[in-house]
């Protein structure tokens, strides 16, 4: 299914913007050997309920969509840059996202762009004139939370069955699905 949308251009007013994880917010983790990782190719790929009705209402209150993910699986072997690829660009196809940002890093590279390290959502902000502390970061891990934190956004934590068990930080929000986000955004 195609969402016919006008993406936002940067202008010379300061726009806002969900900053959005992949893998366990957009799309459904996959379950390999009891942990649950992302999904290597396009035939696991699977969008979570209500994510393409929440984007759709972003959008419609001014909103630019960007995803900011971390693909460490890519550096470590299990997944070529091919796949990731193809699975971005049907996020790009099937979803109103205005921009799709990936670290493909791993912990031990120590790079600016591995969240928590703010360095996507910077680099997003520049590029799309970005009011952070007008914007929201929605993420299913400590490490999105604190990269939202980090440059000032309001962060959701969508606390799935998936979603690793130990948080040492507080989010500004949590909700059990995007759709149930849409409350603390768009009340």
């Amino acid at each position: 299914m195609k969402f016919l949308t006008d993406t936002i251009k940067p202008q010379n007013n300061i726009n806002k913007a969900i900053f959005l994880d992949r893998d366990g917010v957009i799309n459904k983790l996959i379950c390999r050997q009891g942990k649950w990782q992302a999904p290597y190719n396009l035939s696991e790929f699977e969008l979570l309920p209500g994510v393409a009705e929440s984007l759709i209402q972003f959008k419609n209150a001014g909103f630019i969509n960007i995803v900011v993910t971390n693909q460490p699986d890519m550096a470590r072997g299990w997944v070529s840059r091919e796949n990731i690829d193809l699975i971005n660009n049907h996020i790009l196809e099937v979803l109103p996202i205005d921009e799709i940002k990936v670290c493909f890093h791993i912990n031990e590279d120590n790079c600016d762009c591995r969240k928590p390290k703010p360095g996507m959502l910077i680099a997003a902000s520049k590029t799309w004139n970005i009011d952070l502390e007008n914007s929201f970061l929605i993420g299913d891990r400590e490490s999105d939370i604190r990269a939202g934190i980090a440059v000032g956004c309001k962060t959701i934590l969508i606390d799935s069955p998936q979603q690793e068990k130990t948080i040492n930080i507080k989010s500004d929000y949590t909700a059990k699905t995007m759709l149930e986000a849409l409350k603390f955004i768009l009340p």
